[in-house]
């Protein structure tokens, strides 16, 4: 699946954090990137059981409504205590208007004042070529929640989520800091290893 270099990739997404991380993972690598969102692709209904399943139907949908390849992730919170909930859900966990802080807060309800803080973060990444094949790279990050949340950065359920070994949770960390430990980018420095190197 090599030959990305030097051509246009639909990033399937309409979530511009989600987009703004992508661009960076692949900013050295000479590919053209277009979001779904920009060209006027709708997003398809999640209808996966797993985060491949998602991921591929994403990637699926991008790649053959812009005729190009498509790279699409699907990713999410899943929390040991609430057994694995939101997991593929999470994005839905913040409703239609996408409000994670009140996601957020759902989870540490839901928790209840259980002990067992225990959560990882997952994302899958799927490259889609038009009416091609599809190929998956799959990225975890383990750590802790904490309540109440911390940090103005990252988006979704970053700012109360600790990954393992650091003190500060990914709401205050920096972008590049994020990127050295997060579950998209090591999902991605698979992807790198298969496809662009």
């Amino acid at each position: 699946m090599s030959g990305l270099r030097g051509k246009r990739l639909v990033i399937a997404t309409h979530n511009k954090g989600k987009l703004r991380e992508i661009e960076e993972l692949v900013a050295s690598f000479g590919i053209e990137i277009v979001s779904a969102g920009a060209l006027g692709l709708p997003e398809p209904e999640e209808t996966g059981s797993t985060f491949e399943a998602n991921a591929e139907l994403k990637a699926r949908a991008a790649a053959d409504g812009a005729n190009l390849p498509a790279l699409a992730d699907d990713s999410g919170i899943v929390v040991h205590a609430l057994n694995g909930a939101p997991g593929i859900h999470s994005a839905r966990w913040a409703g239609p208007g996408r409000d994670f802080s009140a996601a957020m807060a759902r989870v540490e309800k839901e928790l209840g004042g259980n002990p067992d803080r225990r959560a990882y973060f997952v994302a899958v990444l799927a490259l889609a070529w038009p009416g091609g094949a599809t190929e998956t790279w799959r990225g975890e990050v383990h750590g802790k929640l904490v309540w109440p949340p911390r940090g103005p950065n990252g988006f979704g359920y970053d700012p109360m989520f600790v990954p393992d070994g650091e003190t500060m949770t990914y709401g205050e960390m920096s972008a590049a800091e994020k990127n050295r430990t997060n579950h998209r980018a090591r999902a991605f420095a698979k992807f790198r290893a298969s496809v662009l190197e």
